[in-house]
Formats: C-alpha cells, sequence, structure tokens
C-alpha cells in the first residue's frame, strides 16, 4: 500500500503526537532490584517501590478520565493480596486509583492557570490485615501548560500626548499586556508587539511595547489626534500563537510653529468727534492656528499720525487688539487718521523662527465724523473780584464761548439760576457781559459760584456751560462791638485798682493788615468814680475799679458805656454798654450773691423759697378745680330724658365711671314691650351720625324670627347709641315675645290690657285676694270710674 506525500505527512503527526500524550501521561513504577531485609534488632526496611513526578495536560476535553500514572510495588505478586490507596489534595475528588493495579486516572478538567500541581500521599496495603506493606510516600502530579490564555492589555485603552513636529522616533507610551500561561515552559508567555492600526504615523517596539513616531514634521493644525490599534501576540509571534489587542489615542500637543496674520491688509473705521475719552474705536484681530499661550498676542502701533490720540490693547481672552481713544477727537482740528499695527506672538518658540518672522502688520485708517457740538468757552474757569461797595448795574466780567463746528452758529449766554436763586448778577445774552443786579454783602457770601450756560442761536439744544468764580472783596462796612455778652461782677470788697473783667472785640470785616482796635470810656463818663479802662494794645482792655466801698443797698448795677475803634480806612466806631452787678463775695472773692432784695427779705426765707411755696399752692388750686369740675360732669345725665322712669334702672358694676350709684346709664322701660315708641335721645358731648327708625309692632311673626329682630334692633341701636360706654359691655333684654298665650303676667301691664278673662273667682279665694278680685273682678269698672 503506497501513500501519497499529504497523507503521509499527516500519518506522521498523528504518531508524533500519540508518542507525545503516552510518553507524558503514563508513568510505570520501576521495579526495585533490591529485596526487603530484616536485621535483628535493629532492623530497617529498605523502601521497594520509587516513581518520579507525574505530568498531566491541562484542559483534556476526553469523555473518559485522563489516565495520569501507575503505582506498583515489588510487594505485589499481581495475586491481588495488596491494595493501592491515595489521599491528598484531589484525592478521589479529581483523581482516582485502582487499589488492585494502582492506575491514576484524573477525572475531572484540569487548570493549570487555577492550581499548577496537586501533592498526594501512596501507600500499599495488605488486603487481608488491612497493614501497610510499604511506608507512605508522597508525590507530585505538576499540570503540563497548553497555551490557553491570550495576552491581555490590563491597562487599556490607554491615551498619551507628543508635541507636534517632534523628531522621528520620538517615545510617545509604552504598552504592556500579560499572558497567564507558564513563562518557564515553552513559548505560551513569551509576547511580542505589533501595530495593527496608525501606521505609516507610529511604530512600536516588538519586545517592549513602546510606541514612538515614525513621520517627521506631524502637523497638529492638520491633524491632531490619532487612534492607534496595538496587538500582542504569544508564541514569539508564530502561527497558532494567541493574540489580544488594545486602543491607544494619541493626541498631538500644540507648539508656537504657525506666526500671526492679519486676515486684511487694511481696516477703516469711521467715529463721532464727540467720543468719550477711553472709548472702543475698532477691535481687530490677527489669526494665528496655534492655541492657548502659543496663540497669545501683543499688538502695538509702530506708525502712524494718531500715536499719542490712540493707543492698542490685547484682550486676555479673545486675544484681539482693542483701538481706544486718549485724547478728544476734533472733526475741525483733524478729519482722519492712519494707524500701522503690529501683532506678534507673546512667547515665540526659537526652534521654528526659521520658518519666518513671527509678526504681521496691517494698517488702520480711522476716519472722524463731524457732529454738531456744543459752545466752547475760552477757559473753563473764570475767575472774577467786585467790591462789595460796588453799585448795582457795575460789570464785573466777560466770558466768551464760540460754536466749534464750520458753521459758526452764533453764541447766546446765560446764568444757569439754580446757581444764583438770589439773582445777585445778570449776564448780557449777546456780548457775555456779566454785572451786578443786587447789592453784594462779603460778610453774607464772600465767593459767588455761578454756571453760565451759552447756546447756540440756530440749535438751542445745543448748551455749553462755563464756570465763573466771583470773588466779593471786603470794605469797612462793620463796626466792631464786644465778642462776647459779658456778665461782669463787682465784690463789695474790691479795692481801688482791682481789674474785674477783661474784653474783647470783634468786627466782621477782614483787613488784609488784621484788626486793631481801639478802646475808651465815653467822654461823659470819664470822669465817673467808680470805674476806669485801660486800653492792653492786643485789641483787648481791662476794666478796675476806682474806688472801694461798693455796697448792693445804695447801688447794685453799675452801666458803663465803652466805646470800641477798628483801623480801617474809613474807621468805623460803636459804644458797648458793660453791665456790673455788685455782689457778696466770700475771701477768695467769688461772687455768692447778687440780689440787693436779699436785705429786706425774712430771715430764713430767700425768694426762691416763696416762689416755691407759691406754685405748690397754685398746684392744689388746680388739683380742686379739676375734682370739682369731674364730680359735677358725673352727676349731669348724658342723656336729655324728660320723664325719666326711676322705678326700674340696671345698676352697672366694674364701670370706671360713676360707680355703684350711678343708675342713670341704661332705661330698661323701653325693653318691656316691643310696642312701645323710643324716643332717640341726643348726648350732649356726641352728635349722633345714625339715626334708626322704631320698627312696626310685631303680630303674627314666629317666635324664633321676632327673637332675632328683636336682638338684631338692639345690636344696631347699641352701635349708634351715643350713651353707650366706649368699651364692650353686657346687656340684658326682658322680652317674652309676643303672641304668648298668657300675654304679660305684669299687674301693671295687666291693668290696660283688653283681656276677656273672667278674674271672678278670686273672690272666692279669700280675703287675702279680695284686692285682686276687685281690681280685675267685675267691679273693676267701677273702681275706676
Amino acid at each position: 500500500m503506497k501513500l501519497g506525500k499529504v497523507e503521509l505527512c499527516h500519518f506522521l503527526q498523528l504518531i508524533a503526537l500519540f508518542l507525545y500524550f503516552s510518553g507524558m501521561s503514563q508513568a510505570e513504577l520501576p521495579r526495585s532490584r533490591s529485596k526487603p531485609y530484616f536485621q535483628s534488632g535493629r532492623s530497617r526496611t529498605k523502601r521497594s517501590w520509587v516513581w518520579n513526578q507525574f505530568f498531566v495536560l491541562e484542559e483534556y476535553m476526553g469523555s473518559d478520565p485522563l489516565y495520569v500514572g501507575k503505582l506498583h510495588s515489588d510487594v505485589d505478586k499481581g495475586d491481588g493480596s495488596i491494595k493501592y490507596i491515595l489521599s491528598g489534595e484531589g484525592a478521589s475528588s479529581i483523581f482516582i486509583i485502582d487499589e488492585n493495579t494502582g492506575d491514576i486516572h484524573a477525572t475531572k478538567r484540569l487548570d493549570r492557570e487555577e492550581q499548577a500541581y496537586y501533592t498526594l500521599r501512596a501507600q500499599a496495603l495488605d488486603r487481608l490485615t488491612n497493614k501497610p506493606v510499604e511506608p507512605e510516600s508522597e508525590f507530585v502530579i505538576k499540570i503540563q501548560d497548553i497555551n490557553d490564555n491570550e495576552p491581555k492589555f490590563l491597562d487599556g485603552p490607554y491615551t498619551a500626548g507628543v508635541p507636534e513636529m517632534s523628531p522621528v522616533g520620538t517615545s510617545v507610551v509604552q504598552v504592556t499586556a500579560t499572558d497567564a500561561d507558564d513563562p518557564t515552559y515553552g513559548n505560551s508567555a513569551r509576547v511580542v508587539y505589533s501595530i495593527l492600526q496608525g501606521q505609516p504615523y507610529f511604530s512600536v517596539e516588538p519586545k517592549t511595547g513602546v510606541i514612538k513616531t515614525a513621520l517627521p514634521n506631524m502637523d497638529r493644525e492638520a491633524k491632531d489626534q490619532y487612534l492607534l490599534v496595538i496587538q500582542a501576540k504569544d508564541m514569539v509571534g508564530q502561527n497558532g500563537g494567541l493574540s489580544g489587542t488594545t486602543s491607544v489615542t494619541v493626541t498631538l500637543t500644540d507648539v508656537n510653529d504657525n506666526p500671526p496674520r492679519f486676515p486684511r491688509r487694511s481696516y477703516q473705521y469711521n467715529v463721532p468727534e464727540s467720543l468719550p475719552v477711553a472709548s472702543v474705536v475698532a477691535r481687530i484681530k490677527a489669526a494665528d492656528a496655534d492655541i492657548g499661550v502659543n496663540a497669545e498676542m501683543e499688538y502695538k502701533i509702530v506708525d502712524g499720525d494718531g500715536l499719542g490720540i490712540f493707543k492698542i490693547s490685547a484682550d486676555k481672552d479673545t486675544q484681539e487688539g482693542i483701538i481706544t481713544i486718549q485724547k478728544e477727537l476734533d472733526f475741525e482740528a483733524k478729519t482722519s487718521y492712519t494707524l500701522r499695527i503690529e501683532a506678534a506672538n507673546r512667547d515665540a518658540d526659537p526652534r521654528f523662527l526659521s520658518l519666518g518672522p513671527f509678526s504681521d502688520t496691517t494698517t488702520v485708517k480711522i476716519i472722524v465724523e463731524d457732529v454738531d457740538e456744543p459752545p466752547v468757552f475760552s477757559s473753563p474757569l473764570y475767575p472774577m473780584e467786585v467790591s462789595e461797595a460796588t453799585q448795582v448795574g457795575n460789570i464785573i466780567g466777560t466770558v466768551a464761548a464760540h460754536d466749534p463746528d464750520s458753521s459758526n452758529s452764533p453764541v447766546r449766554y446765560s446764568i444757569d439760576r439754580n446757581t444764583d436763586l438770589e439773582r445777585y448778577f445778570n449776564i448780557d445774552a449777546n456780548s457775555g457781559v456779566i454785572t451786578t443786579a443786587k447789592s453784594l454783602d462779603r460778610e453774607t457770601n464772600a465767593v459767588h459760584n455761578i454756571t453760565v450756560l451759552a447756546m447756540e442761536s440756530q440749535n438751542p439744544s445745543q448748551v455749553g456751560r462755563g464756570y465763573v468764580a466771583i470773588t466779593i472783596l471786603d470794605i469797612n462796612d462793620n463796626a466792631p462791638e464786644f465778642a462776647m455778652d459779658y456778665e461782669t461782677t463787682v465784690c463789695e470788697n474790691a479795692q481801688p485798682g482791682q481789674v474785674i473783667q477783661k474784653i474783647s472785640a470783634v468786627d466782621k470785616d477782614e483787613p488784609s493788615n488784621g484788626h486793631q482796635f481801639y478802646f475808651s470810656l465815653t467822654t461823659d463818663t470819664t470822669n465817673n468814680h467808680n470805674f476806669s479802662l485801660k486800653d492792653n494794645k492786643d485789641n483787648t482792655a481791662s476794666i478796675l475799679t476806682r474806688r472801694n466801698g461798693f455796697r448792693r443797698q445804695e447801688q447794685s448795677i453799675y452801666y458803663l458805656p465803652i466805646f470800641i475803634v477798628d483801623s480801617g480806612s474809613p474807621s468805623l466806631s460803636s459804644t458797648n454798654t458793660l453791665t456790673i452787678r455788685v455782689c457778696d463775695c466770700d475771701a477768695d472773692g467769688v461772687a455768692q450773691t447778687c440780689n440787693a432784695e436779699a436785705y429786706v427779705l425774712p430771715a430764713g426765707l430767700s425768694t426762691g423759697a416763696l416762689i416755691a411755696i407759691l406754685a405748690c399752692v397754685l398746684t392744689l388750686l388746680v388739683l380742686i378745680l379739676l375734682i370739682v369740675t369731674m364730680r359735677r360732669r358725673k352727676k349731669e345725665p348724658l342723656i336729655f330724658d324728660e320723664e325719666r322712669d326711676i322705678r326700674e334702672n340696671i345698676v352697672r358694676y366694674d364701670d370706671e365711671g360713676g360707680g355703684e350709684e350711678d343708675t342713670e346709664a341704661f332705661d330698661m322701660a323701653a325693653l318691656r314691650n316691643l310696642n312701645v315708641i323710643r324716643d332717640n335721645k341726643t348726648r350732649r358731648d356726641v352728635t349722633p351720625e345714625i339715626q334708626f327708625l322704631s320698627r312696626p309692632t310685631f303680630k303674627s311673626i314666629p317666635d324664633n324670627v321676632i327673637f332675632r329682630e328683636f336682638i338684631w334692633e338692639r345690636l344696631k341701636e347699641a352701635d349708634v347709641d351715643p350713651g353707650a360706654p366706649p368699651y364692650d359691655s353686657l346687656q340684658t333684654y326682658a322680652f317674652e315675645g309676643n303672641g304668648s298665650v298668657a300675654e304679660s303676667l305684669s299687674s301693671l301691664d295687666s291693668i290696660s290690657s283688653n283681656s276677656d278673662q273672667n278674674y271672678d273667682y278670686l273672690s272666692d279665694w279669700g280675703p287675702r285676694f279680695k284686692r285682686l278680685a276687685d281690681m280685675y273682678g267685675n267691679g273693676q269698672e267701677t273702681l275706676y270710674s
């Protein structure tokens, strides 16, 4: 029988596999040639059976138990007298032994990654005596590894970054895969790495898993992110090996490799000339493909005719160049400005300077638009001076304003009267001449700050404002006077030449050289024998006594006229009277009393004591009058009632008014019968606002309606009653309603009733009821006839 090459190859492979598994899984215990021997006394039985380590392949998927090995002892003669037992890890549960032959089998699938080896113990026993014929021995069953686990990336997926424009071979990240197979046996755990996706931009080291750049000049602005797929394969990458994959996201980080560029070579903006200082004129931006700090800009004006008028700064958030005004614009002075602006990166990378300058320039033209501006004063502030003695209508000064527009419209002037409420000044509407309208007084107002308005004649809405400060110059128009109201005293025991008062003067004027006052006594008191005056030449004067022996009982008050002159031109003077009281003083010269009446008052009673006594008497009189008035008021009724019924009254308690004796508060007679017409009474001290008419007599109305109507009527009457107390009170009404069968039982009401009741039987009740029989019997007509 001849076989082809293919069939022969398959046949040889099957033989090789059979021999491999047979040689690895079957192990027979070699016999020991030595026999057991015994030694007298001390004897040692030599072990007569040994075996090597057993091996078994993992992941056996067959239906029959997997043969592991065979145990055999030289003692076993094959007659069945020896039996084998197995103990230890997995005995009976995983591994079983044929007690007759010693064959060991595995009954379950084994996984080396779960447990790599099992330690068991074997023993040969005499079947009859069940005693060991050999010492117990320990052996190991080791699980033979097969390639049943693929490599795994425990840390995947990965993310990494690498700067753009990096050279070839720049390390990006290292990936690591692990294989659970036995690294010490075969190539099952030997892993190699390869890249499945991401070429030609990146490569990976097969043994280390380090990912590197494979192309130069990778540009973030062209593509900023790459997705790589890395494979790890065991068996050193050979066919039949297991593999695992992971993804790696690589992001290119930015570097400053792009210079800024203006999208336009020139810009033009129109702004009104009235735009305030610091206002934004324009925003321009240079484009930069970079991001973050690599795109931060610096702007500056490098040329142009508006260097002092405008400035430019960078917006940190948007990286725009913001052009603002530094000075006011004037269309009449200049209608346009041209600026050359440069934009440059704040931080340039020297590695890329060879690509060109990292800056750019553009031209910005600013056109100033004319607007109708208000008149402008020639000076922001006009200081003026005028004497307070100037006449009304005199000229103080002139202000001037003009229309800055090319039309040069005429200007009219006026004063803002909010700044000149008293209307001290006027201004000529055409010329701007300011004159006085009232007399001025420096002492009232030394400086007048007024606002002058200038408006265009053609457009009155355009108003300019100028400020004028008018200082009033002083003249000597106020005479000097005492600096204060002096309270001067002289002791009765004063000695001649004693200073009793030092006086000074004030003047509302303010001369340029300061005040200088001169003091003297008037001519009619120069020769008086009581007091003298000494001018101290320092704007003060001293009053001295010229004699002693002042007596209050003779004269208690002296009036001393003093003449004061200032140094103005012309000088002004005034006469001021100093009042001097004579007082009784102690040894230290301190005044005790200055009243002359103290000598004629009785001993022990001063004027103050008499005043206090008089005040007490007046207070008592006032209290007595109040008490009498209140009592009289309580006795007068608050309601005029000509027919006062004093038989039935309600007595009020807990009343702050008249107490228990006040029985005139309520008249209960009107409550006895609804049919009685009640007169509205008027309170003396209160005018009633609402008057209610009495309700008609109830006839055939149900009792509950009658009582409800009755209570409601009394409630309304109490609400508007001017005689009602000003607090909540409880009122009791003796009302039984109408339509009662017995009618009223009151003897006072029965006499006037028209009842058909027969009361003759009262005569039969004895003498005690004789009076009632006479009143209600047949003889009542004769009784009242």
